[in-house]
């Protein structure tokens, strides 16, 4: 695996962002469409499709929406605790959930001063990995 870094940290799932997004989307333009072309006849199916393809939408982007939520706590979870260890007290509460999200890959030698100074210069997620020197690598993060 390629070494981890602030330009290559993303992750992105061909089968579930490319092909299931690209697939989704043909499938909602095209149950519109046949909603706006169908007759009386079919009126009530294409209706069906439509919403379908809507509830098919919803259960894509909330999948994703849920499970970085989860993942969020998570990092937040740890990174507190992580900073805590470093410390001997938890992180600020001013700083956001991004912030902390981008603090993640500081290394233990970096990480106290770049979250007290990411906390009170409000430094963007960013600039905090811009800032960064040693990257620590999360390759569990989807």
């Amino acid at each position: 695996m390629k070494e981890q870094n602030a330009k290559n940290h993303t992750r992105i799932s061909l089968s579930y962002h490319l092909i299931t997004g690209t697939a989704l989307l043909a499938l909602l333009i095209g149950s519109f469409i046949n909603l706006a072309n169908s007759s009386d006849d079919n009126l009530y199916s294409a209706s069906l499709i439509c919403l379908s393809s809507l509830i098919l939408l919803s259960i894509f982007l909330h999948a994703r929406i849920f499970g970085l939520k989860a993942q969020d706590r998570a990092i937040r979870a740890e990174e507190n605790f992580r900073y805590y260890i470093l410390t001997g007290k938890p992180l600020s509460s001013s700083l956001s959930v991004a912030q902390v999200i981008a603090l993640r890959f500081a290394s233990d030698d970096e990480f106290p001063t770049l979250a007290e100074r990411a906390a009170k210069e409000k430094l963007t997620n960013k600039e905090i990995k811009a800032a960064i020197k040693n990257w620590r690598a999360d390759h569990h993060r989807v």
